[in-house]
């Protein structure tokens, strides 16, 4: 299974966005991103539902993602 981290990072560059415009679409900071990113923390449930709707709006497949949330959740 793909790395939670590596998704995030594909889903914004298929989003064609810097990490600071990713932030701001999903009102959270550059630095989460970032950590989102290099694997040092997960989105909590919350940026998780920002994610999937920002998924749901960009038609970008977020089944994968979701996986790989749960997967390192338990």
């Amino acid at each position: 299974m793909t790395p939670l981290s590596e998704l995030i990072r594909v889903m914004r560059k298929k989003a064609l966005l810097s990490q600071e415009d990713f932030a701001k679409a999903l009102n959270v900071s550059v630095g989460t991103i970032n950590r989102w990113e290099n694997a040092k923390t997960k989105p909590n449930i919350a940026a998780m539902k920002k994610i999937k709707a920002f998924c749901e709006e960009n038609s970008i497949p977020f089944d994968e993602i979701e996986a790989a949330w749960i997967a390192q959740k338990e």
